[in-house]
């Protein structure tokens, strides 16, 4: 059996008082959600996490931007992950709020004058990335000369083939510039680190071994002491295809240290959909059905971001449908999102039983990272709800309601 922590105003407002499923199926019954609703299991949230740990040589911090829900920093934060990576002054909030005494990185490489201000002053950050001159300057005038500064210079790398979003095509700095950004950065920097980014769902290990190569030389010519090496994210998860494992990208990053002779350098590292990916579900309603299309109430500019035309992810899919049963075996069909945008199309294919339609549920998987922090209320269309659900005698760690508009 599985508790039902939370949810909303409406429909699902006797979730509260107790109820108990056993399944996703039996939550669809008794719920026939008519929003998109998320379904979040923490436990597995705390799980993926600790394995992460016992994986990776070095101090994990999670990526913010992945999933910022206070539930899911709270768990990590409970399950052993202490650092926080975040890109913005809202996400590093968000984490002092969550996690109190967490240690929290500000790894955008362009920062607003008042949001390092107010991280230093107001919540304690002291860890601050740069790829310029001029972000050096804005981050030590901002400080006011701090003599507890940890300054990370963010390294550029050659393309990603193999990656679904190559970082360094915006951030990063040359291996000359580098070179000159960690001389100017080591006289005003407690700890001075060397950072980089092998690119989103990254799924060749030999990424991180190039990136550690190229990060090797830039020091070694720098002729300055690096205290870090932060090897960033890029860990894959699984949708449609297998994908190199957690212990396969440290095992060539290991090979790459020993070769360089790094391998007592201190790590970083900045994973975000490895840790929360598979801990998150999207119910979703069928709306109408043409021919192979089905028309459904979340989308791209929802939570479908990954399966829309850019990254074009083929995300696993579950067909739900109440009060009977399908009864033909799975066809291919594409997938069009609640918007009149004709970029609100997921073509997939997404296999599902043949006889779906109208009024049917779908439950779309490994939608725990970025659906969320990525959705839009474009043409009205932004609501959603969000369950967690945990294991009998698990006490919940924060109680949710409704999400409206995200």
């Amino acid at each position: 059996m599985t508790k039902l922590y939370s949810l909303n105003n409406s429909a699902l407002q006797r979730i509260e008082h107790g109820d108990t499923y056993s399944s996703v199926e039996e939550l669809i019954a008794a719920t026939k959600p008519s929003r998109p609703l998320y379904v979040l299991w923490p436990e597995r949230i705390a799980a993926t996490a600790k394995n992460f740990l016992a994986a990776f040589p070095g101090e994990t911090m999670y990526a913010v931007k992945t999933n910022p829900d206070e539930t899911v920093l709270r768990t990590l934060y409970q399950a052993g992950i202490r650092s926080f990576d975040a890109a913005s002054i809202e996400e590093v909030r968000m984490v002092r709020k969550a996690a109190k005494k967490a240690r929290i990185y500000f790894m955008h490489p362009v920062k607003s004058p008042e949001a390092i201000r107010e991280a230093y002053t107001q919540y304690g950050v002291r860890d601050f990335v740069l790829d310029s001159e001029d972000e050096l300057f804005k981050i030590v005038r901002e400080t006011e000369l701090a003599s507890d500064l940890n300054l990370y210079v963010r390294l550029a790398l050659p393309r990603n083939g193999k990656a679904s979003i190559d970082f360094s095509s915006k951030f990063g700095a040359s291996s000359d510039e580098a070179i000159r950004l960690l001389k100017s950065s080591r006289p005003v920097a407690q700890r001075l680190g060397l950072c980089f980014h092998v690119g989103t769902q990254t799924t060749d290990p030999a990424a991180y071994a190039r990136a550690v190569d190229k990060a090797a030389a830039v020091i070694k010519k720098s002729g300055i002491q690096v205290d870090v090496l932060d090897i960033g994210g890029g860990f894959p998860v699984r949708y449609d295809e297998s994908v190199p494992s957690v212990e396969a990208c440290v095992h060539a990053l290991k090979g790459a240290l020993s070769k360089n002779r790094l391998e007592n350098m201190p790590l970083l590292a900045e994973p975000g959909r490895v840790l929360v990916a598979e801990s998150g579900t999207l119910i979703a309603r069928v709306e109408l059905r043409k021919d192979n299309t089905l028309y459904i109430n979340d989308g791209t500019y929802g939570g479908m971001f990954d399966a829309g035309p850019l990254l074009k992810t083929r995300l696993p899919v579950r067909g739900h449908r109440t009060g009977g049963a399908f009864e033909q075996p799975d066809s291919a069909f594409r997938f069009a999102g609640p918007t009149c945008d004709a970029l609100d199309v997921m073509e997939g294919s997404f296999l599902l039983p043949a006889d779906i339609d109208m009024g049917d549920w779908i439950e779309i998987g490994n939608l725990g990272s970025y659906s969320r922090s990525l959705r839009t209320n474009f043409n009205g269309f932004g609501g959603s709800d969000l369950v967690c659900l945990y294991s009998p005698g698990m006490r919940p760690v924060a109680k949710k309601k409704a999400i409206k508009n995200v």
